[in-house]
């Protein structure tokens, strides 16, 4: 296996040039890290990681603790997962996943792992107030990135990316009202989550703008599955709410709204209008197709492994991205 040196000397340029190819490509003009970097490839050069991350503070392998969804059917984590993984390998990085237990039970994993080399730094998620991770990660200097804000802080503990969940709501409404429904409910989780009011708040911002009722129009489920979402789509309509639109905070409790309108013989997409959030890959098999809110996973593992890895194109440390809504047969005029 080839050395640094001999890189270098394949190259014509000394063994500091070839450590910055490789840890810091910005430094060197165009044409010399090209040259180096055909060296590399044509020498079959391949650096030592642990050496490279104990000289250089470079993140090299990423943790990723995969979330344990209890009750859920959480249809968007492999896509979020693929595309992590190939963020960081369009980087030369790798991603390494785990389980642990949540709170401070964890903790003494993400210890092991840094402690073993196994990982240079971590993408969180889940994140919560007072997360013990955030603290501890800083009091190691062990690089973190957030996929998700901590709800109910005015300062943030971390760097994070995330989607603009009330932008996304609100952008729901719209497009149900543009279709000639005027009573639209929202299908939300239990209050305790700072992702479903900020949902929640964009219906509700929305409506009040275009001067729609929301009083009695917006119900709580106890879980993210699809009995629940068909549960209380069937108390607001037993309950004579005459709603002619349906905003969910997940695709998974849409999928459920449409399971009850179809028991009750009433056409999704053209009585009711409904959309999810998540675009699911299940969104784009059910007939009628779900109109769904996606997120833009590409662009957030981007994200996430750009302020990961200390990209220094002036990346923000702080980036709220914006879904898109995919329109499809759930949401046909009315």
């Amino acid at each position: 296996m080839a050395t640094l040196k001999q890189v270098a000397a394949h190259a014509e340029v000394s063994v500091q040039t070839v450590s910055n190819a490789l840890n810091a490509p910005h430094r060197l003009r165009a044409d010399t890290l090209e040259r180096v970097n055909k060296s590399i490839e044509l020498l079959n050069y391949r650096p030592n990681r642990n050496a490279r991350s104990l000289r250089t503070s470079a993140v090299e392998l990423i943790g990723y603790c995969v979330p344990n969804w209890p009750n859920q059917t959480h249809l968007v984590m492999d896509q979020f997962l693929h595309a992590l993984c190939a963020a960081a390998e369009r980087t030369g990085r790798h991603i390494l996943l785990f389980t642990a237990p949540p709170g401070v039970d964890g903790m003494p994993t993400y210890d092991d792992l840094h402690a073993r080399r196994l990982v240079d730094g971590f993408v969180l998620s889940q994140t919560e107030t007072h997360d013990p991770r955030h603290g501890w990660l800083k009091e190691q200097g062990i690089p973190f990135v957030s996929f998700g804000r901590v709800w109910k802080q005015t300062t943030q503990p971390g760097p994070w990316v995330d989607v603009d969940g009330a932008a996304g709501s609100a952008l729901a409404v719209r497009h149900l009202y543009e279709t000639g429904r005027r009573r639209i409910a929202f299908l939300g989780w239990p209050k305790a989550s700072g992702l479903a009011e900020d949902r929640a708040g964009g219906w509700r911002d929305e409506c009040k703008r275009l001067g729609l009722p929301i009083s009695g129009l917006s119900v709580r489920c106890r879980e993210d599955s699809l009995d629940e979402g068909a549960r209380v789509t069937a108390a607001l309509l037993d309950a004579g709410r005459e709603i002619d639109g349906i905003v969910a905070l997940s695709d998974v409790l849409a999928l459920g709204a449409l399971r009850e309108l179809t028991r009750r013989g009433l056409t999704a997409g053209h009585q009711v209008g409904v959309t999810g959030f998540d675009d699911s890959p299940l969104a784009d098999v059910v007939s009628p197709g779900l109109t769904s809110l996606r997120q833009p996973m590409d662009e957030i593992a981007g994200e996430l492994i750009k302020i990961l890895t200390g990209a220094p194109d002036g990346t923000p440390t702080e980036r709220l991205l914006q879904p898109e809504l995919v329109i499809r047969g759930s949401s046909a005029p009315g």
